[in-house]
């Protein structure tokens, strides 16, 4: 329905502006209804509804009214599956609208730069590219349903550790390449209602007061035409952020910031054109949900319950088949062992709690799958408790002797991982540890089901057979394991982060979390893969790493264009078959490399990925589209994404570690960066540019000066010297036959073109 925005906004008294700018409570919007203006209901997701019926808080503490629990992030992001991810995104909205809800929060688009963060179960990957493609789905499919979304936490919320008061010290370039990146197509592509904005500051400057954030970025450069939210209480100074470009504060400040808004307007401090910004944002955003509300709407729970089981059995990672120990056979004696067998952990702690329609129990799946099979079963640990208990591994130890095979259920309790503080290490509890090695010790054919938000170390893992990491799988967690198990479903996840085979080996370990209230991004543009690549540091899994009960093959990749303008795309092509004998799914990788540069650059960066499923012996040709994106670099001088001119690598991979296939094309850059040359500017800089080599030769030619052509060890010398020599050493070198105003004519001469 259209709406007279402007005519509302004029009909609006100062006050009523301001105090549509915070919320009413903890959940809702103010309403001002003498102008029909009314209040809209948010909550949390991101992987399911969390609406409290009675008493409100954003940790998770107090109930919510039964809503599917889906994987969270970071096992949603393991599925590399842009459809699947839209269902989730379909089935979330449909629970809104059933609960009355306008906006979920979510999804969390933050970069994983330490595996200790607490909240990376909730966070989809180490990779912006994989993370805003996945995030920019999400959004897609809860907003085709009518429902907001609030893309969060803008930006570099990347630890728990003092959250609210910290400052990330971030260079431009990782926030353009890692950080921001992991949003922008989210906001370019998908659009949502919201973005919300994190606790911390960057570059010294709260987020939700951060104009080169909320309105540079955000608004000026990405197009964002939405509300931003805060994240509750992460408000510092009201009027600041108004200015910065932040709409609504949430929860409510109980007057006190409205206020504050009211008294800066009528003081001069600001003009009310900025409050009247804000709420034509705001009213765009409300009317929307208006417009989209569906009375007497509901969900079926049972087909809920089974997207929740099939979106996880997409989700979970193969990490290691050794002897084609699964699927399981359906016959002898099975071990069952491990309290999470019967207690399991599907999800995380803090504001994405969950309270679930149902909960499938693995212990109970297996049986009903198990066929001829025994299945037998003891606790091995206690759920509450890191203690050794000699009682239940002696019982753990005896019951693996007994079987054929033992799969063990072990991981991270939730009082390892939450929001609200980071994990100091990466170990799981030593009696899950102690566990997997004993049971090992008498069982040679062991499996581990891993139930974890983030990487662990595994001391046990060359004693073990199979290794399922299977994340925090949701609500239907066991039935999609048991599917797994005994091969009703084919494991086809990748990893969307690295595990490293310790946490010193973590690019960030050295400054995470920081010194008091600063923390210094030094590994730069270096995160996850890319840093373990130019290391050459053997992580214990790779990214992008996953094995399936079968087998496929690539060939025949084909470029359209061996040599582009970077202003042109290029098409790859490349054909991947089902060698094996069962039927399933492959995520074929797209890595670009650039050859030879002048800036720091990862050594290779993730650019396209695509799903398919294969039949046994099926082959399908499987289509990239690599456009300027895909080779540009952020270049923090003329601010924007460049491309230098030259070869790049086009790699088609397994993993980030498994290249297959590679194409090398060229690409020209359409842009030459503006170079401004001084009298400090070096020789070998200036010999770099066309332009400046030639003025150089023409200056070597007529003061005898060598550039290359002489033979001698002298002339290397020489050669060496004066590249890095600046112009003004010419001046003091040349004994008067070089002066000061011959120098600034050359510099004229080397920056006439620009």
């Amino acid at each position: 329905m259209d709406r007279d925005i402007e005519g509302i906004v004029s009909q609006m008294t100062l006050e009523e502006k301001a105090s549509l700018c915070s919320g009413l409570d903890f959940w809702h919007t103010k309403p001002v209804e003498r102008l029909g203006i009314p209040s809209i209901t948010m909550t949390d997701g991101p992987h399911g509804l969390r609406k409290q019926a009675e008493e409100s808080d954003h940790l998770g503490i107090n109930q919510s009214i039964p809503a599917t629990c889906f994987p969270s992030g970071a096992g949603l992001a393991c599925s590399w599956d842009r459809e699947l991810i839209k269902k989730v995104g379909e089935a979330l909205a449909e629970e809104c609208l059933a609960e009355g809800v306008s906006i979920i929060l979510g999804p969390a688009a933050n970069i994983k730069r330490s595996p200790l963060c607490g909240r990376n179960f909730e966070y989809l990957s180490e990779d912006p590219y994989l993370s805003s493609q996945m995030a920019a789905n999400h959004i897609k499919g809860v907003q085709s349903k009518g429902v907001g979304t609030s893309l969060k936490h803008f930006a570099a919320n990347n630890q728990e550790h003092r959250r609210m008061s910290v400052d990330a010290i971030i260079d431009e370039r990782t926030l353009r390449e890692i950080y921001f990146a992991s949003f922008e197509t989210a906001v370019k592509e998908a659009k949502p209602w919201t973005v919300m904005c994190a606790y911390n500051k960057i570059n010294g400057t709260y987020c939700s007061q951060n104009e080169y954030l909320l309105t540079e970025v955000l608004r000026k450069d990405w197009g964002f035409e939405g509300s931003v939210v805060s994240d509750w209480g992460a408000v510092d100074e009201r009027v600041k952020g108004l200015v910065a470009g932040l709409d609504l504060e949430m929860p409510s400040s109980n007057g006190i910031n409205d206020k504050k808004i009211v008294e800066a307007v009528k003081s001069g401090k600001i003009s009310e054109e900025v409050l009247d910004k804000a709420v034509r944002r705001l009213l765009n955003v409300i009317f929307e949900a208006v417009d989209n509300k569906k009375e007497n709407t509901t969900y079926d729970k049972k087909v809920h319950h089974e997207l929740a089981k099939k979106v996880a059995e997409q989700c979970m990672v193969l990490l290691k088949n050794e002897d084609n120990i699964l699927p399981l056979k359906q016959k002898g004696t099975i071990a069952v062992i491990g309290a999470f067998a019967k207690n399991p952990r599907y999800q995380g702690g803090g504001s994405s709690h969950v309270n679930p329609t149902e909960i499938d129990i693995p212990y109970e799946k297996i049986k009903q799958l198990a066929g001829d099979a025994e299945v037998i079963y003891t606790d091995g640990y206690k759920l509450d408790s890191d203690e050794m208990d000699e009682a239940l591994l002696n019982e753990a130890k005896e019951t693996a002797a007994r079987a054929d095979v033992a799969i063990v259920f072990a991981g991270l309790p939730e009082r390892y991982e939450s929001e609200g503080y980071d994990r100091p290490h990466m170990h799981m509890p030593d009696n899950h540890n102690k566990l997997i090695e004993i049971v090992s010790e008498v069982q040679a054919n062991t499996i581990v089901v891993l139930s974890n938000g983030a990487p662990v170390e595994m001391p046990w893992l060359s004693n073990v057979k199979g290794l399922i990491e299977a994340y925090l799988g949701g609500q239907a967690f066991g039935g999609a394991i048991a599917d797994i198990l005994f091969g009703y479903a084919n494991p086809c996840g990748k990893l969307a982060e690295t595990f490293p085979q310790k946490l010193c080996h973590n690019p960030s370990y050295l400054n995470f979390p920081g010194e008091g209230d600063r923390v210094e991004y030094r590994e730069g543009l270096f995160v996850g893969y890319r840093y373990y690549d130019v290391k050459q540091i053997e992580p214990l899994f790779p990214f992008g790493y996953g094995l399936s009960y079968t087998s496929f093959e690539y060939n025949d990749m084909s470029v359209d264009k061996k040599e582009v303008n970077d202003t042109e795309t290029i098409t790859v092509k490349v054909k991947v078959k089902n060698v094996g004998e069962v039927a399933g799914k492959d995520i074929i990788q797209l890595y670009v490399q650039d050859v030879e540069s002048s800036v720091i650059r990862p050594k290779k960066e993730l650019k396209g990925f695509c799903k398919v499923e294969l039949e046994p012996g099926e082959e399908k040709e499987v289509e990239f589209m690599l456009d300027k994106r895909a080779f540009a670099y952020y270049n923090t001088d003329v601010k924007d994404w460049h491309v230098e001119s030259g070869d790049f690598e086009i790699l088609i991979g397994k993993s980030s570690k498994d290249i297959v296939l590679r194409e090398t094309v060229k690409v020209n850059s359409t842009v030459p960066v503006k170079k401004y040359y001084h009298r400090n500017s070096l020789l070998g800089d200036i010999m770099a540019d066309p332009h400046g080599a030639e003025v150089i030769k023409q200056l070597a030619a007529q003061f005898n000066i060598p550039m290359g052509e002489g033979n001698e060890p002298s002339d290397d010398m020489m050669i060496a010297m004066m590249k890095y020599t600046p112009l003004r050493a010419l001046v003091a070198f040349s004994g008067g036959m070089f002066t000061e105003d011959m120098m600034n004519m050359l510099i004229s001469k080397l920056n006439e073109q620009y």
